[in-house]
């Protein structure tokens, strides 16, 4: 699967627009996590905690987009953005969509 935020593939013709594929993950903080981040937030610096839960949370949603090409029987996805949005405190929701489309 060719997934690209590019609105067209190098050297292929786009023949057809499949739909909307899109994938989501919803993320809760931890309370482990919470007390770290409080003491780094105190000296300053990364918090790779929620680096790593955000990177997880990307690559997740990331996959459950191209499932949902694939049950399209797209051959790519173009357009492809993220996006996140709080649903309450403490949780978040990571959301993929591109277009799928099917190639020559």
């Amino acid at each position: 699967m060719i997934v690209t935020t590019t609105d067209t593939i190098p050297n292929k013709e786009i023949y057809e627009i499949s739909g909307i594929a899109r994938g989501s993950t919803v993320r809760a903080r931890n309370i482990g996590r919470d007390i770290f981040a409080g003491l780094k937030n105190i000296v300053g610096g990364e918090i790779s905690e929620y680096t790593r839960l955000q990177a997880v949370s990307r690559e997740q949603a990331m996959q459950r987009m191209i499932e949902d090409a694939n049950r399209m029987v797209a051959d790519a996805i173009i357009n492809v953005r993220l996006t996140t949005a709080m649903i309450m405190q403490g949780t978040a929701e990571i959301l993929a969509y591109g277009t799928a489309v099917k190639l020559k």
